[in-house]
């Protein structure tokens, strides 16, 4: 480590949003020649703070440094100029424009007035240059031709190019391979060598090893641990996941709750996942874990329909089930709650009951289903919406005026009007306050002993641990492992980031 004080000093950073406590009391530093891992959970408060640096937020309370000199970014161009470049896992390039152009993308050089393309071609050069010299980048080339991980790289470049005195990275290798990774790292020690200071946001321990100088871990917007020399893994993960069960989860099934086999995966796959093998049975909770990426909502999709096995063999209750779209999945009785439920389930200028009502008028008679036909009454609505315990004052209201819990147990009285098998929830409690978890953990379970299987994706590691019965964690597209209800979160952890892996086997 380089430098005799702090590139960028962050003190006391505090941040709420509409009550919800995100940052409390962060103190983070990194010294000029530095890598300072940042790590935690999802949801620990990393972003946050990130988006604090940068001026995308403004923090309620702290102070932001840069060598000593205090500054207030009123916007992200304020933290820009002040030396601050962050890669974002989320890809910000427009990709009909060539590399140069989205490396110096409102910043171009000109010569006249007038762009100079030689120019910025030749200082472009220069910055993939940085990546080694086999690297295949070419200035001239259209963003939409290249492949995710050379995406990635032109992301780099861009924030190495604007010469910044503090660089973050945040999951910087998620989308590359062993190669490609290799050629960032050396790029980091390059970077380090120069002087600048790196922020290095990742959840894998190897990375944290081998590049880091120091460690800081966040949990729930606080500070839980911070690390002068890199410790072993275990010790970080300890750090990240080191919280008690909250005692307001569902009980586990019980051995007479658990009937047969209701999914079967052999072999399964397609561009992005490969050979997923597991069963799913009647009754029970199953929880998906892992990191960003890894492919959680990728299988989640493929069972649905939405991005379609190409391969392999899924039957649902002992029939086919390889489904080319989501009709034919719901068809066969597998209901979906996604992720994002006001942009991708709901009508929110309708009505509570309508919003109910939307799948099943959508669709002709369900196959294999006891329903003679897909209309659903507004009587039947409603008693499937009191079932659910759905509070409003009157089903007739508008549904975006109901409570985060409230809409996502109205979505789960939309799939219980057509008696689903399987229920796949994305994110069950993602912008639902504590208070309300517990009702969907408990409602989870209700569906789980009428005879439903379900399986649950979620990146909150507490809350797949509380509520599955077992729990499969994902990595890189694959099934890296399966546990038993009472795993540990480090066990769980340490399988995502592929410390250790527990491969499941085929029943």
């Amino acid at each position: 480590m380089s430098g005799s004080g702090p590139a960028i000093a962050m003190r006391g950073i505090s941040k709420s949003f509409t009550g919800v406590r995100a940052l409390r009391d962060v103190g983070f530093d990194c010294a000029p020649g530095e890598v300072h891992a940042l790590a935690g959970e999802n949801g620990a408060g990393k972003s946050t703070l990130m988006k604090v640096l940068s001026g995308v937020y403004r923090p309620d309370a702290g102070t932001i440094a840069i060598n000593g000199v205090d500054h207030h970014f009123k916007h992200p161009m304020d933290a820009l100029r002040a030396g601050i470049s962050i890669i974002y896992q989320e890809f910000s390039l427009l990709p009909e424009r060539t590399v140069a152009q989205n490396i110096f993308l409102g910043r171009e050089p000109t010569r006249y007035g007038i762009i100079d393309q030689k120019a910025m071609d030749r200082e472009a050069r220069r910055v993939i240059a940085l990546f080694g010299p086999t690297h295949h980048l070419k200035p001239d080339t259209v963003v939409s031709e290249l492949d995710v991980p050379s995406q990635q790289l032109v992301e780099i470049a861009k924030a190495v190019s604007l010469n910044a005195k503090v660089i973050v990275m945040d999951e910087p290798t998620a989308a590359l391979n062993d190669a490609e990774c290799e050629v960032l790292f050396a790029l980091v020690e390059t970077l380090k060598k120069s002087g600048v200071a790196i922020i290095y946001i990742t959840h894998r321990m190897r990375e944290i090893t081998r590049l880091a100088d120091r460690v800081t871990v966040l949990k729930d917007g606080a500070v839980a641990a911070s690390f002068d020399a890199v410790p072993a893994p275990d010790v970080i993960v300890h750090a990240m996941v080191g919280r008690d069960i909250d005692d307001y989860y569902a009980p586990a099934a019980v051995p007479e709750e658990i009937g047969p086999t209701m999914l079967s995966v052999r072999g399964a796959g397609n561009d992005r996942l490969n050979d997923i093998s597991f069963d799913l049975r009647a009754g029970e909770i199953a929880g998906f874990a892992g990191l960003q990426g890894a492919g959680r909502v990728a299988l989640a999709m493929a069972l649905f329909g939405v991005s379609p096995f190409t391969h392999g063999e899924v039957s649902l209750a002992g029939r086919p089930a390889l489904f080319r779209n989501p009709r034919e999945a719901i068809r066969a009785g597998i209901g979906l709650l996604p992720g994002d439920r006001k942009a991708e389930a709901l009508v929110l200028m309708q009505s509570v009951s309508d919003n109910g009502m939307l799948t099943a008028r959508g669709l002709s008679p369900v196959a294999g289903s006891d329903r003679k036909t897909s209309f659903v009454s507004d009587q039947e609505m409603n008693r499937l919406l009191e079932q659910v315990d759905v509070r409003a004052a009157d089903y007739a209201q508008e549904i975006k005026n109901l409570s985060g819990g409230n809409q996502q147990k109205a979505i789960v009285a939309r799939w219980l009007a057509l008696n689903p098998k399987l229920l796949i929830f994305i994110e069950p409690t993602r912008g639902i306050d504590v208070n309300a978890k517990a009702g969907i953990y408990h409602l989870m379970r209700d569906l789980a002993r009428k005879g439903a299987a379900i399986m649950m994706v979620s990146s909150d590691l507490p809350e797949v641990l509380g509520t599955a019965d077992r729990i499969f964690v994902m990595r890189s597209g694959e099934l890296a492992g399966e546990f038993a209800r009472g795993v540990s979160e480090a066990q769980v952890m340490l399988a995502a980031t592929g410390e250790t892996a527990t491969k499941p086997e085929a029943a």
